[in-house]
């Protein structure tokens, strides 16, 4: 039997579709953090994307898979698509603590998103729940921690010397890491579909066929 990984990386996100971007952010903090594994979690319903148009829950999810083909390190948790309904993070982050445990988990969140997390269901008990990697990328300038900690994390998190954010009580932390500005979007995939557009060395190219065949993209 194989040992449980000791740090799981958690990437959660609608993946509509996964692209390049998604997967090179992934690698990238893998690295920089030294993360045993990293598991893409596709969700059902987001609750924060309610305008947004999605492919069907089973198509993301097998795309997902296939992107990840290949990559020992990467993994696809389907807990979320299973579970059904809105995909809320405090509860996703609850159960993939108690299969994985003791394994310490890192939650990979971009900037923006993180600014906004104040909205979230429970984020007391998601920052003792993970970790936060808070992706940034060029051209974005955040010069510090603490100036990118907003109102809800600053009170939980106390930002030390080393530029680390330390819960006050948990065992859990929050540090800025800088990726690559890969300029690729789901969005801006989505439009190019819809156009007509070529999608290639965007998409991964074990998706590509799979996504435009699927033709959910082609309309807005």
């Amino acid at each position: 039997m194989s040992s449980l990984p000791k740090a799981v990386g958690v990437l959660g996100g609608t993946f509509n579709p996964i692209h390049l971007g998604h997967l090179r952010a992934a690698e990238e903090v893998a690295e920089a953090l030294e993360l045993e594994q990293v598991r893409f979690v596709p969700s059902a319903e987001p609750p924060h994307k309610t305008g947004e148009a999605l492919a069907p829950a089973r198509l993301r999810l097998e795309w997902v898979r296939a992107a990840v083909e290949g990559n020992p390190r990467f993994q696809v948790d389907a807990l979320e698509i299973e579970r059904g309904g809105a995909s809320y993070s405090v509860d996703t982050l609850r159960a993939l603590g108690e299969d994985l445990a003791p394994a310490h988990l890192v939650f990979l969140i971009g900037h923006d998103a993180f600014v906004e997390i104040g909205s979230w269901r429970d984020p007391e008990a998601v920052f003792e729940l993970a970790s936060f990697a808070v992706m940034t990328r060029p051209p974005a300038v955040v010069k510090s921690l603490a100036e990118a900690l907003p109102p809800a994390a600053a009170s939980a998190f106390l930002v030390g010397a080393d530029g680390v954010g330390r819960h006050r009580e948990a065992d859990s932390w929050v540090r800025l890491v800088e990726i690559s500005a890969l300029e690729v979007s789901a969005s801006d995939v989505r439009a190019r579909i819809r156009a007509g557009r070529s999608v290639r060395y965007l998409l991964p190219e074990t998706i590509r066929s799979a996504v435009l065949q699927s033709g959910a993209y082609e309309r807005p």
